[in-house]
């Protein structure tokens, strides 16, 4: 039974890549839509479980709002190829394709029903819906950008991402908040270039993908249990070094694709919303130092005596060499401009 449960996950894992396929290399609009239709139809299967009541109902809700996000996008491609065509209206149905290809991917305003699913999802799903199931959606808008929609979307994006992970106390809708305010920096950079797009979008998962193996083995989603990992200092030094770096502080590895775009951004005149992207950072990154400022200082003698059950324990010797890539990227990123 536990052999057929893994070969079914691994089936519809090679599914939802194969859809992603489809739609980032079809010709046709039609063709991108029937891969996105895969790809929701795939990933429902991976995050539904039967024992655990969030899990089922994150599947329905993610399965309506998509299913609605499709259904607009569908429509919009149709009007595009008869009414719009007729009297030209290019600039309307970008938007309006835009906005459905933005709620997919759980971009601001379209983001509320995002931290509410990645609450009833394990730390494997997260990752994929905070990273590959915002591939097809990118690839889509580069296709027909609406520069002055995106700008308005990225100052969103980048203001909800940093207020709304002030007041979280769960660690699955902190990561959700912060994996907004990243994609008003994934926007950015879709603007200048695809190729800037896609070196910022590898060192976000390689980020995201630290975080959800380490919370995983931890058995850990709420803040207070940060608390309670008082043996081991070495753990709660990895997690200030990886949130620090996912936050895009110097002189970790996390800054330095932001360098890169806050200097592309202001060879492109892009002041206002350089500004915005990097208050906003200033902010994640208070809320990640509060966090483990927290876990470091608080120290109760009653703390000991619970039991901490952590999932292969052996594994920690990876999230150290994890975290010391994050240390020395800036270093090897640095010789990348000679």
């Amino acid at each position: 039974m536990f052999m057929n449960f893994n070969l079914n996950k691994m089936f519809f894992l090679f599914i939802l890549f194969f859809s992603t396929l489809i739609s980032i290399s079809s010709n046709s609009w039609l063709g991108c839509w029937i891969g996105l239709e895969i790809n929701l139809l795939s990933f429902i299967p991976l995050i539904s479980n039967s024992n655990n009541m969030l899990s089922s109902e994150a599947s329905m809700k993610y399965f309506l709002v998509q299913s609605i996000a499709s259904i607009n996008f569908l429509f919009y491609i149709l009007l595009s190829m008869t009414f719009f065509k007729i009297f030209e209206m290019n600039n309307l149905i970008s938007m309006l394709i835009n906005s459905s290809l933005l709620m997919k991917m759980g971009s601001a305003p379209f983001h509320f029903w995002f931290p509410n699913i990645i609450e009833g999802l394990s730390w494997f799903n997260n990752f994929l819906l905070m990273s590959w199931q915002k591939i097809s959606p990118f690839i889509l808008i580069s296709y027909y950008l609406n520069k002055n929609m995106l700008i308005i979307i990225i100052i969103l994006n980048a203001i909800i991402g940093a207020l709304g992970g002030l007041n979280q106390t769960s660690l699955r809708k902190l990561m959700a908040f912060s994996s907004i305010n990243n994609i008003s920096w994934m926007l950015s950079s879709m603007l200048i270039s695809e190729n800037l797009w896609i070196f910022y979008f590898s060192f976000y998962c390689f980020l995201i993908s630290i975080m959800c193996i380490t919370f995983y083995m931890l058995n850990m989603f709420y803040l207070n249990q940060l608390f309670f990992i008082n043996y081991n200092y070495l753990i709660k030094l990895n997690l200030l070094i990886n949130f620090l770096s996912l936050g895009g502080l110097p002189p970790f590895i996390g800054f330095f694709p932001k360098w890169i775009i806050i200097n592309f951004l202001i060879i492109n005149n892009f002041l206002f919303m350089n500004f915005i992207l990097i208050m906003s950072s200033l902010i994640v990154l208070f809320f990640y130092i509060r966090i483990i400022y927290s876990s470091f200082m608080f120290n109760y003698l009653k703390l000991k005596w619970i039991n901490i059950y952590i999932k292969n324990k052996n594994n920690f010797f990876l999230i150290n060499i994890f975290s010391m890539i994050s240390i020395m990227g800036m270093i090897f990123s640095t010789f990348f401009f000679f």
